[in-house]
């Protein structure tokens, strides 16, 4: 019997902790998980601004200047169909004559020959000449003489090598004023031909062939003169050239003024 109320004593006991546990359970406060709040996500820009373009600005060049500018009207052509106005001579190492329409010089080796216009004095103007060389080799030369005056006056010298040039020629003595440029208008050698220019206005001298611009110079020792044409053989062989064609413009062009310094 004792045994009995022991036992029962001892399940009470537990049944009493148990519960007491279970009280102590429900009363336990409920734990509360932190969630971290999500930063938030940024706008894809699909099409970003930039900055617009400045548009490029393009130089804009001047034309070329107009290297013969006060060309006016003819005053003067000759169809050298009279012998009368040229130097006419003949020798065993040099000729001139007036052929079909032109007139034609023929040198033997190392021989020079000029022929200049009668009658015809004057300072500023655009000329132009038709040049045909059938014999001419190395540096055999020819071309145009300006502002001539006897024995003195300018050349424009082509040679059959295919430069140009210009000297000055005070009776006999010689001066290179620009030396030989190589110039693809220049006929290389025989049959050839060309159309040779010379613009004058002062001391200004400009060389065109087929009218294209070759160079200028300036010199002011003959300011007037008439003009004339040449051959010259510098080798062994001969040299022969037709000259056909002259026309003379005039020129109404006043060369600008130089601003004096300061």
């Amino acid at each position: 019997m004792m045994f009995l109320r022991f036992f029962i004593f001892i399940v009470l006991a537990g049944i009493g902790s148990s519960c007491t546990g279970l009280d102590s359970l429900s009363t336990m406060p409920t734990p509360v998980f932190q969630t971290e709040t999500p930063l938030p996500t940024s706008t894809i820009v699909w099409f970003p601004p930039s900055e617009t373009p400045t548009p490029e600005v393009f130089s804009t060049y001047l034309p070329t200047p107009e290297m013969r500018p006060g060309l006016g009207g003819t005053f003067l052509t000759d169809d050298f169909s009279d012998p009368t106005l040229w130097d006419i001579a003949a020798s065993s190492q040099a000729s001139s004559e007036i052929i079909t329409n032109g007139i034609t010089l023929a040198v033997q080796s190392d021989v020079y020959m000029i022929s200049l216009r009668h009658d015809l004095i004057i300072d500023d103007y655009y000329a132009e000449i038709t040049a045909r060389p059938s014999l001419c080799r190395a540096e055999d030369s020819y071309g145009l003489l300006v502002r001539a005056n006897g024995g003195t006056y300018y050349r424009f010298a082509l040679s059959c090598n295919g430069t140009v040039r210009a000297d000055r020629l005070t009776n006999g003595a010689r001066l290179n004023i620009q030396k030989p440029l190589p110039s693809g208008d220049v006929p290389p050698g025989a049959p050839g031909e060309v159309r040779i220019g010379v613009w004058a206005v002062g001391a200004e001298m400009r060389l065109f062939l087929n009218g294209r611009y070759q160079f200028s110079i300036k010199d002011p020792s003959f300011p007037i003169g008439t003009l004339g044409v040449f051959v010259n053989s510098a080798g062994d062989t001969a040299a022969v050239v037709s000259f056909s064609d002259l026309v003379l413009q005039y020129i109404n062009y006043i060369p600008p003024t130089k601003t004096p310094l300061p």
